[in-house]
């Protein structure tokens, strides 16, 4: 054989290999699969599951996510009940073994975590509550240095013969967080105390770092679209108190928003939940995005 021809097809023989190679890990979230992203470098090839424009709780479970699972060596999920609603019946027609409960390859990111919102008790009531806590906790980039961390330590139990990289990636990320969180801090200083409405309590985590003040939620509870009545209440208590901003996902419907805005003296901000980009600095950037935006409405 031509010696040309002998060198393409050991190229295209070793070109799978190579790709086989990188540890396959399914994140159920574009937070999640950023920070995945950003421990495991080359050495793991990401998937992610939810789109970084679709609501964590009502996610499109497609039938290709099955064969997804059934192929990951690492499944990481956000814990709290948040996929509550979609992962379980994938994981079954899956039927991989590899991401069982307790098993290595299963990461359950909010293990680690101080949750808010932990309900004393459970009534359905009280609306589509969580009974671990409150599962948004990645808007606080203090809390995804944690889960950073456990990603690494997983990845370390099923891959040990790359830990040290992992390891290394762990360690660079939390020096990234520790970088631009003085920076993030500074911007959002003349904020803090500031009143704030938002749609669900996905920012709660962010607001209690940056010292922005909640004052309430434009659904009457966790999960129950707003009503006129819950409006017509909140609306008087956002005068009063002077909130200044609504924080509203990109999933969300803003006539809503725009009403109570209307109303008040409010703005609107739209701030994403997931990053939107991929790669190892996705995460920080989505941070920096939303730091930016609160700061340029209250300015």
């Amino acid at each position: 054989m031509h010696p040309l021809r002998t060198l393409a097809l050991t190229c295209l023989l070793a070109a799978p290999a190579l790709a086989a190679d990188a540890l396959r890990v399914v994140a159920t979230t574009a937070d999640l699969g950023a920070i995945a992203a950003a421990v495991g470098g080359d050495a793991v090839e990401v998937t992610t599951l939810a789109r970084a424009a679709e609501d964590p709780h009502f996610v499109d479970a497609k039938p290709s996510f099955i064969r997804t699972l059934n192929r990951a060596q690492v499944l990481i999920e956000g814990g709290a009940a948040l996929e509550a609603g979609w992962l379980p019946p994938l994981l079954d027609g899956a039927r991989n073994t590899k991401l069982a409960p307790g098993a290595p390859g299963r990461v359950v990111a909010s293990r680690d975590v101080a949750l808010r919102d932990v309900p004393s008790a459970l009534d359905r009531a009280m609306g589509d509550i969580h009974p671990y806590g409150n599962p948004h906790f990645l808007l606080d980039p203090a809390n995804a240095k944690t889960v950073a961390a456990e990603i690494a330590a997983a990845l370390c139990a099923v891959d040990g013969a790359r830990c040290a990289g992992y390891r290394s990636g762990a360690d660079g990320f939390r020096a990234a967080i520790d970088a631009k969180l003085p920076e993030w801090q500074r911007t959002l200083a003349p904020a803090r105390g500031t009143k704030v409405v938002t749609y669900h309590k996905d920012y709660d985590y962010f607001a209690a770092r940056f010292g922005l003040d909640v004052l309430g939620n434009l659904e009457p509870k966790p999960g129950i679209p707003p009503s006129p009545t819950h409006l017509a209440e909140l609306v008087p208590r956002m005068v009063a108190a002077k909130a200044r901003l609504v924080l509203v996902e990109p999933f969300r419907e803003r006539q809503t928003a725009d009403f109570v805005a209307g109303k008040t003296e409010a703005k609107v901000v739209v701030l994403p939940i997931m990053p939107t980009g991929s790669g190892p600095d996705a995460y920080v950037a989505m941070i920096d995005e939303d730091v930016r935006r609160v700061a340029e409405a209250l300015r």
